[in-house]
């Protein structure tokens, strides 16, 4: 049924002479139904009899039935073209192919915007059962993603969101009732927040889901890649800070610059720490990653003025730079003890007056120290000798933790050292007291060397034991030093001092360190008699130096042939093999000298050629009647007149012995006792012989 046809209907039912209450029902009913399904009733002569209801309030303005032809019309013309007379902002936006109007394929209003119905009605039909947020928003050709999804219709269409020129076209009474006039850029309904300065394309940069963080955005891609503690820093510390100058929202907020941003130098964002002392090109020192670390190699010390030598270079720049306040004021560094504490709690002086550190140490380390031997000359104690070389750790010692007036280091640094025991110690016990080289090392010492010893032979000469011989040209360890080999041991070392020497040795006998191979035989060292040195030099034991006036002593002075005969051969002990030392604690053989021969008379050593021919004459065991010590033979102190009964006269005065004494026998000795004295004993055969009286006997 068209809209005229409606009409039709309506008004035959409405002038029927049968006015029965079903005729007018039905006329009612068609009426109702054209308002609601065909608006376009409307349009006919019918109006001025009869209104279907109250319009919406946005139309109330055009209620009554002399109005009702500004929308309606008799004629053919579609009621969609009255509405656009009005709703001019429907034709432009159909020019303009946007919106839902200009891709709704009805084209028919009264489908989604009936009247009629009542003032309170929003003149907008969605459909049975649908609301506003229903709508498929394609439609109008926008599609709600992200947080636009989630959003109340309203809080987009509202009119502070529609366009100047929507506006302008929808001056209407109610323009908040609208659901037109929305720009589907995102200024339309955002304010730039980079004001133009980064184009007009929001979703360059942004995304539907929120505003922050920027997924299309790739600080790698702009003219300041972000490396290091950069990409750590909120937006706004670069792009809000004052030196843009940013502008303020109404409530208060500065707006971020993000063009134009100055960032050709370190300092268009950082404040020079070095007040421009090293210039503009901060990379050449520090690197993006931590301001307050400066990579070995970057930063070249030596065009300060305090060039870093040996520790310094190693040391971090923290250690004398502040890095809290960007390494803050330069220290000073005139002396070292601007930066370092006294470690030795003002000990440091020389003549009085305190010193750098520099006068000591060095910066490649603060041991050992460069005070020379030459320096120490300026002090009270002058290094010689060995002192020249010793460790200066060895004098100057560390004192324990709690003398605090050593200062840190714990140095003393002037020990006392008035005399040697000071730093010595008593080397040698007591040993000493009482003499007059107590507490004086000097006597025996010197700074060149503890040893060799200054005591020389001459000095003991003072001790009452003089070197001699072989006591000369020993070693002083050989009898005090602690090993003496073949001595006995040393005294503990608490009496004889750390030295380990022992100087008083007291007794100076030779057996004190000697053995007695006599075996006590000759005490003169311990009463009456022989006394070692009486026998043998200190030169050495062997040979003895016994000659013919010392055995005199010995009660068989030597005289004639017995002044060449080797002592063994009188002393058998001496051909014995000798002992290998003659000290007391030696090991090894050891050779007996008993010297136990103690014979006066000639048959002690020597053998009697005549036989016991002798024996019964008055001291005939007495060689020494007629023979001498010169030799044997002749017998030298033999008188045939005198001491024997035979008288030699006259002819037997030539007459050689032999001739008389005869050699019988065994063994053969020489015959000279008894014999017969007469003259027949041996003249037997000579007539003029007489009996006469015997040989002599």
């Amino acid at each position: 049924m068209t809209g005229r046809e409606a009409i039709r209907g309506i008004s035959s039912c409405a002038t029927e002479e049968d006015s029965t209450s079903g005729g007018g029902l039905r006329a009612l009913s068609a009426v109702v139904a054209l308002v609601v399904f065909f608006p376009t009733f409307w349009a006919t002569p019918l109006q001025a009899q009869i209104s279907p209801g109250k319009l919406s309030r946005v139309h109330e303005s055009l209620e009554g039935s002399s109005k009702c032809v500004q929308c309606h019309s008799a004629k053919d013309e579609e009621i969609d073209q009255r509405c656009k007379t009005c709703h001019v902002e429907i034709s432009v936006l159909e020019a303009q192919d946007k919106g839902f109007h200009a891709r709704n394929e009805t084209k028919q209003c009264a489908e989604c915007h009936p009247e009629h119905a009542g003032r309170d009605f929003d003149l907008v039909y969605w459909g049975d059962g649908v609301t506003p947020r229903d709508f498929d928003h394609v439609q109008a050709g926008w599609i709600l993603e992200g947080k636009h999804d989630t959003l109340e219709c309203r809080a987009c269409h509202q009119p502070k969101f529609q366009s100047a020129r929507m506006k302008e076209l929808l001056d209407r009474t109610h323009p908040e009732k609208s659901w037109l006039g929305l720009d589907p850029a995102c200024l339309g309904c955002h304010e730039d927040a980079h004001e133009s300065a980064l184009g007009l394309n929001c979703t360059n940069c942004h995304s539907f889901e929120a505003w922050a963080p920027a997924p299309g955005f790739d600080h790698a891609k702009s003219d300041f890649p972000l490396t290091g503690r950069h990409r750590k820093v909120e937006c706004a510390k670069c792009h809000a800070a004052e030196r843009l100058k940013p502008k303020r929202k109404p409530d208060g907020r500065l707006i971020p610059v993000y063009k134009p941003v100055s960032h050709d130098e370190c300092v268009d964002c950082h404040t020079d720490p070095h007040q421009n002392r090293f210039g503009l090109k901060c990379a050449s020192c520090h690197t993006t990653d931590d301001f307050h670390r400066v990579e070995k190699g970057r930063f070249d010390h030596d065009r300060t003025r305090y060039p870093l030598r040996g520790r310094h270079a190693a040391l971090e720049c923290a250690s004398c730079h502040d890095p809290k306040t960007g390494f803050g004021e330069k220290p000073a560094f005139g002396a070292c003890g601007d930066c370092h504490r006294d470690p030795h709690a003002g000990q440091a002086t020389l003549a009085g007056a305190a010193v750098d550190c520099a006068a000591c140490h060095t910066v490649q380390a603060f041991s050992p120290s460069t005070f020379t031997v030459k320096a120490h000359e300026k002090t009270p104690f002058p290094l010689h000798g060995r002192h020249a070389k010793t460790d200066c750790a060895s004098c100057h010692t560390k004192a324990p933790k709690n003398e605090t007036q050593f200062g840190s280091a714990r140095v003393r640094l002037r020990p006392r050292a008035e005399t040697c025991e000071d730093c010595h110690g008593a080397a040698h016990g007591n040993q000493l007291a009482g003499t007059p080289a107590w507490k004086k090392c000097t006597a025996c010492h010197s700074v060149e060397g503890f040893k060799p010893s200054l005591f020389d032979a001459d000095a003991h000469e003072n001790l009452g034991y003089p070197l001699d011989g072989k006591h000369r040209e020993i070693a002083c360890a050989a009898c005090h030093g602690p090993k003496r080999p073949g001595l006995p041991p040393l005294p503990p070392r608490e009496v004889l001092g750390k030295a380990g020497v022992w100087l008083a040795l007291g007794k100076t006998e030779c057996v004190s360190c000697h053995v007695d191979p006599h075996g006590g035989r000759y005490p003169g060292e311990r009463g009456e008699g022989f006394r070692c040195l009486d026998c043998h030099s200190p030169r050495g034991f062997t040979p003895s130096i016994v000659g013919a006036a010392e055995h005199d002593r010995f009660g068989f002075p030597l005289v004639g042939a017995h002044l060449a005969v080797p002592c063994s051969d009188c002393h058998q002990e001496l051909i014995r093999k000798p002992s290998r030392s003659s000290l007391v604690a030696s090991r090894g053989h050891r050779t007996s000298l008993p010297f136990d021969r103690t014979g006066r008379v000639c048959s002690t050593c020597h053998e009697s050629p005549h036989g016991d021919q002798f024996a019964g004459r008055p001291g005939g065991d007495r060689c020494d009647t007629c023979h001498g010590a010169e030799a044997f033979v002749p017998a030298a102190r033999f008188d045939h007149d005198r001491d024997t009964t035979f008288a030699l006269k006259g002819a037997h005065e030539r007459v050689p012995c032999a001739s008389c004494h005869p050699r019988s026998g065994e063994p053969a000795r020489v015959v000279y006792r008894p014999l017969d004295g007469s003259c027949r004993s041996c003249h037997r055969d000579d007539p003029g012989i007489g009996t006469g009286e015997g040989r002599p006997q």
